[in-house]
């Protein structure tokens, strides 16, 4: 072969491998299923952030997905599946050069939504498909609600922090912080449906991801009396420890550690979603914004007294960050009209608590202390037409701008007889003072 012809064959050769490359640069490098109880999320990892087109196709239901110039190297036939929704994913015939069709076949009809996700540490370019099936007959008979009239339990909701794409912070030898919050929160549901007169409600009993909006959504659905989200804290050095508590602050935190976990709430729906960061609960604005800054206020104070109850329990058996709450302006803790808590159990990141983290014992000792915390507030301090506002012992905890007729209207006594019950020769109480509460 002449200089001349293999220079020639050497150029059709890197045209065609160019050409072919341009019609498969982007690579399918793995797909990941999570099932949550009402939606399931696929995720399509990508080589490139993806061109894409998708549509539906029944009987049988199936979503078809094309993306373009696009090729498959992971082995679908051996994905883990655990989801109600999705029989099976597979690649389908191509309707042309380049472009990778990938087949969801369905077990109903579904409602879709597919978006892309930028890298975002630990993962690279995504294609995100959700599967929602929450407005389902069947799903709607499953949300928890209690009676809104007398001798309700108290309802406690527990939000185990990260999720699914969202791995939180990572310890020094790899133990992901959405794995632990998880069976710490488990660990506290069971004490609390343990209690007489308490429920517990969890926004995930599994390895998925939970828009941060909606884990409060879940939590009103519920009727819940408080929000409870678990969390492990991490820090850019190993040196912080110890457990800490957050409360709601409308304005952005004063301190170093309370900015990173904003910073970090944002990164988690960066991972998790795009789902809307924080939505404006107006509905007409004045009177009802006036009404929401109330409420919100009254949650906040309530969450501020549960928050100090329960750190009060957690340094009787692990080391206190601070021993008192914390604010930080959080998604997860801005429901206006439930007191929210974000407990942070230890810190991930310091190599002795990572290993404290992960031991059972000490899970059900952090799971023990919070729920003795939340127990002894409402102990005091009952809802109205609960279990434990029956009580011949009910007792109220006086907070701020509370007076003694205040307190009597609310538990429906007369203010000679309440203070008759505590020995009470005025009607003058001070801020933290517990009074008995006899009954109407």
């Amino acid at each position: 072969m002449t200089l001349h012809k293999a220079i020639l064959h050497l150029t059709c050769w890197v045209i065609i491998s160019t050409s072919f490359t341009a019609h498969s640069a982007n690579e399918l490098d793995s797909v990941r299923i999570w099932a949550a109880p009402e939606s399931t999320r696929v995720v399509f990892d990508l080589s490139q952030a993806p061109q894409y087109e998708s549509f539906t196709l029944t009987n049988p239901e199936r979503l078809v997905v094309d993306i373009k110039n696009a090729s498959n190297k992971v082995q679908l036939d051996r994905l883990s599946n655990n989801s109600k929704l999705i029989k099976r994913i597979r690649v389908s015939q191509s309707p042309g050069k380049g472009i990778l069709r990938l087949v969801l076949d369905l077990n109903k009809p579904i409602k879709s939504n597919l978006f892309t996700l930028s890298p975002t540490a630990p993962y690279g370019n995504r294609l995100v498909v959700d599967l929602d099936d929450s407005f389902s007959a069947e799903t709607r008979a499953k949300v928890t609600t209690h009676s809104s009239g007398t001798n309700r339990n108290i309802v406690i909701a527990i939000d185990a922090g990260h999720g699914g794409e969202d791995p939180g912070s990572i310890g020094p030898t790899g133990i992901y912080e959405k794995r632990v919050v998880l069976d710490i929160s488990k660990r506290l549901a069971d004490k609390i449906n343990a209690t007489p007169g308490m429920q517990a409600v969890m926004t995930r009993t599994g390895d998925y991801f939970v828009d941060l909006n909606r884990r409060s959504e879940l939590a009103r659905r519920s009727k819940a009396d408080l929000l409870l989200s678990i969390h492990a804290d991490a820090f850019t050095s190993p040196q912080p420890r110890g457990a800490s508590a957050w409360v709601l602050s409308m304005r952005r935190a004063d301190s170093e550690l309370g900015r990173l976990l904003e910073q970090t709430e944002k990164h988690s729906e960066l991972l998790g979603g795009v789902g809307d960061i924080i939505q404006n609960s107006d509905v007409e604005k004045y009177l009802v914004q006036t009404l929401i800054d109330m409420q919100k206020n009254n949650s906040m104070v309530m969450g501020n007294d549960i928050a100090k109850d329960i750190l009060r329990d957690l340094g009787s058996v692990t080391h206190l960050h601070k021993k008192e709450p914390e604010a930080a302006s959080l998604a997860v803790l801005k429901a206006a009209d439930i007191p929210s808590i974000l407990i942070e159990t230890g810190f991930i990141s310091n190599p002795g608590e990572e290993k404290l983290l992960v031991n059972y014992n000490h899970q059900q000792k952090l799971a023990n202390a919070i729920h003795k915390g939340v127990v002894r507030y409402f102990e005091t301090n009952p809802p109205s037409g609960t279990l434990l506002s029956q009580s011949a012992n009910t007792k109220h905890k006086v907070q701020s701008g509370e007076s003694l007729s205040v307190i009597a209207k609310r538990y429906g006594v007369s203010v000679n007889n309440l203070k008759k019950a505590n020995n009470l020769r005025s009607d003058v109480v001070r801020i933290g003072q517990h009074l008995v509460i006899p009954r109407a």
